[in-house]
């Protein structure tokens, strides 16, 4: 005999399947609408080593039936060889720096930037050098769009226009290239105010493309909680640098954290379908392997000697990538030396483009050597704000960006950049 069936409905497919992925309204906090980004940017390869770049503001008309976009002048090998060696000078002038007799502090000695988070005593100094630092980066921009094309010109004057005639844009730069764009700099800069040059100060940076496919970027996230569950991935021996006592019990007491200390038991979770895990913190080295190629690989280490990079990862999750099952959606923040890079070379990956490929919900991480005091304050702050649920991953970096320079001086929080990630948040359940 047909009996009527019950239907409890614990999903809303309806929305799922007839709303673009990621531009839902929040129903839990609607002052985080997954709108619209306020400046897309894209930079594609062109052949073998040209670049054809574009722009474009979501809801405003470009001129007549197209985008923004121009040809640039300058070859891919030339920009990846200007981005390393801006990473490299903000290295040597800032890691590196050690006051000598006759500069503006009267201090001598020691490495100022890498003993301390607080540079109020080399305050002088430190605007000095940032100075020098916002000319570079403004340098790398102006070769990036150097040119006397026609629509190349047009195309500098919006592009440059925006990004310096207005402040807190949520810009997204997707790109064939990973380059520090929150390092780069726009306008005249001011000796007084250098920082305010910075792409990173003035706005909300996150790189895109670089090889992320469509399927990740459906909303499979894991369900909301109250108390989200995170892990703690370190090298033992930094355990009580810094801050990093604080970072742990910050994520002991507002977590339900999982400390993995050697590669197998953080290799063991990312064989299982389901990473059931909304943050992953990695405090650790990080550092250059050589592989007989021209591109070295990024790799970080626990306390064991197994290396972690790129394809370890893929190895293990490679098998889930379509499963329907498998989830993998954290924000990881790779606090370990260059692991804010990418790859130069599109023979290699590096392991922050690698996780984003497999469903990282973002990644954050410097893109230099950075010192380990340093890093374990700017850890404490960005997930002290973050575990809270109240703010993005954008506003997160833009807002230490400007927190560090105004009470600290210090103006290396520029070189965390994000990988995807501007909108993500903690979504806890009321």
């Amino acid at each position: 005999m047909p009996q009527n069936l019950t239907v409890a409905i614990r999903h809303n497919p309806s929305l799922d399947y007839t709303t673009l992925p990621r531009q839902q309204s929040d129903p839990v906090n609607p002052c985080h609408p997954k709108a619209p980004l306020d400046l897309n940017v894209g930079l594609r390869r062109d052949g073998t080593d040209g670049l054809f770049m574009y722009a474009f503001r979501p809801g405003e008309r470009s001129p007549r039936t197209t985008t923004h976009h121009a040809r640039l002048t300058v070859s891919a090998r030339t920009v990846l060889a200007k981005a390393a060696r801006l990473r490299s000078v903000w290295r040597d002038r800032l890691v590196h720096y050690q006051p000598s007799a006759g500069t503006a502090d009267g201090l001598i000695g020691g490495y100022p930037f890498a003993e301390s988070t607080d540079l109020s005593h080399h305050a002088v100094t430190s605007a000095t050098l940032t100075t020098e630092l916002a000319e570079e980066g403004h340098y790398l921009l102006e070769c990036l769009l150097e040119g006397t094309d026609l629509d190349l010109c047009a195309f500098r004057d919006f592009l440059t226009g925006t990004l310096r005639d207005e402040e807190g844009l949520r810009a997204s730069f997707d790109s064939d290239l990973y380059l520090p764009w929150p390092m780069l700099a726009v306008g005249t800069v001011d000796p007084a105010a250098p920082w305010s040059a910075f792409l990173g100060h003035r706005h909300q940076i996150e790189q895109t493309g670089a090889g992320a496919s469509y399927y990740q970027t459906i909303d499979n996230r894991l369900a909301r909680r109250a108390l989200p569950v995170t892990s703690l991935n370190t090298d033992s021996t930094l355990e009580f640098v810094g801050r990093a006592p604080e970072v742990r019990k910050l994520l002991e007491e507002r977590s339900r954290l999982t400390v993995r200390t050697e590669s197998g038991p953080l290799f063991e979770a990312l064989s299982g379908a389901v990473v059931d895990e909304d943050l992953m913190y990695f405090w650790c080295h990080g550092h250059f392997v050589e592989n007989g190629s021209p591109y070295p690989h990024l790799a970080v280490q626990l306390s064991d000697d197994r290396r972690i990079d790129a394809d370890s990862v893929l190895i293990k999750r490679r098998r889930f990538k379509a499963a329907a099952d498998a989830q993998f959606r954290p924000f990881v923040v790779l606090n370990a030396c260059h692991s804010g890079q990418a790859a130069d070379g599109p023979e290699l990956e590096h392991l922050g483009k690698a996780l984003i490929r497999l469903g990282a919900d973002g990644v954050l991480g410097p893109q230099i050597e950075i010192p380990q005091i340093f890093a374990t304050e700017y850890a404490y702050a960005f997930l002290d704000l973050y575990l809270s649920g109240e703010y993005t991953a954008g506003e997160i970096t833009q807002r230490l960006v400007r927190h560090f320079v105004k009470e600290f001086h210090n103006p290396l929080a520029l070189t965390y950049s994000l990988h995807c990630g501007i909108d993500s948040r903690l979504e806890l359940a009321q």
